[in-house]
């Protein structure tokens, strides 16, 4: 559905060019500092239009809180924050109604909705949607302190140097994907549970949550499969579970284990890409050629980073309280 979380809960609402996108978040301490200004520098980051091959729809993001803030501070009570959608061109979308679009979820949700949904954008498919990710991630990330998550693009287009990338995919005219690593320091010994719940779970959950995400892998990954068990595994050498190396990258049976917590995702190509394609026509029963019109990027891996930090952040600050490792801020 559209709720995550056990403690540090949270549903996100809204479409692409509804009135608005939103998430209402429960489980924040009370006494929490918390401004709009908070929020501004990971906002930012996730823009587009800020950077090449990325869409010039550009909007504004401003929070607007609606409950759960009370003088600067977080009341304990759910929080609810909402960003306007502003920047909006419906009829790019009308054109092709008819016709949906390779790679999105145009053809399924008509299906699963029988026609209600909104289509404009990629209604609540959207990959604006996100934005709610971010915003519940500046939150954890506060509730985090000094526990430290950093997510960077690493390859482009299948180029490690990420301009070269952005350039194939401009004079192709096409989309390309990308790959992004996210490194966490700071995290105590035993995080996660066994199994359904294991550390890696829940962080694949949520990631796989953002639109165009295709695959994730920890520590080594796929590159495991080529080694020993003996090259493989890590060597412990002191009493605080440090370990000789990491390929396991940073939890051992779901639970973290002390060491920088690693893993990869592969993000997808833009599936509206200026390129011509063909797709099956609902209205004439024929298959036909067609360009997909609006405002998109050429490389949405470029804007996933902070996404990912968040939905990291949103996964630990909901275990560090499942394990009583948060102090509630009021009485701190």
């Amino acid at each position: 559905m559209n709720s995550f979380g056990t403690i540090f809960k949270l549903s996100i609402f809204g479409e692409s060019h509804n009135e608005c996108v939103g998430v209402v978040i429960d489980g924040v301490p009370a006494g929490l500092s918390l401004t709009a200004e908070d929020f501004l520098f990971d906002i930012e980051r996730r823009k587009g239009g800020l950077q090449k091959a990325t869409t010039p729809r550009i909007e504004e993001d401003l929070p607007i809180f609606k409950s759960g803030i009370f003088n600067d501070k977080t009341t304990g009570s759910p929080l609810t924050i909402l960003f306007e959608n502003n920047n909006t061109r419906s009829t790019d979308y009308e054109k092709q109604r008819d016709i949906p679009r390779p790679g999105h979820a145009d053809f399924v949700a008509h299906k699963k909705f029988g026609g209600f949904e909104d289509y404009r954008g990629g209604g609540h498919f959207s990959g604006r949607l996100t934005l709610c990710l971010v915003a519940a991630g500046v939150i954890a990330k506060k509730i985090l302190e000094h526990i430290k998550i950093e997510a960077s693009i690493v390859e482009v287009g299948g180029e490690n140097d990420i301009e070269k990338g952005i350039q194939k995919a401009i004079d192709a005219k096409d989309s390309v994907g990308g790959i992004i690593e996210c490194k966490t320091n700071g995290l105590p010994i035993g995080l996660g549970e066994p199994f359904f719940n294991s550390v890696e779970s829940l962080i694949s959950h949520i990631v796989f949550a953002i639109p165009a995400i295709k695959g994730i892998e920890f520590g080594n990954g796929f590159a495991a499969t080529k080694l020993f068990g003996s090259q493989n595994n890590d060597a412990i050498i002191n009493e605080n579970g440090v370990t000789k190396t990491n390929n396991a990258g940073g939890g051992v049976g779901g639970l973290t284990n002390a060491n920088e917590l690693i893993f990869r995702v592969a993000v997808k190509p833009t599936s509206s890409t200026p390129k011509q394609q063909e797709s099956y026509n609902t209205a004439t029963k024929k298959i036909e050629d067609f360009a997909v019109k609006g405002r998109h990027d050429l490389c949405i891996a470029l804007r996933v980073p902070v996404v990912i930090e968040a939905a990291t952040a949103i996964v630990l600050a909901d275990l560090m309280m499942l394990e009583q490792k948060v102090k509630r801020v009021f009485e701190g």
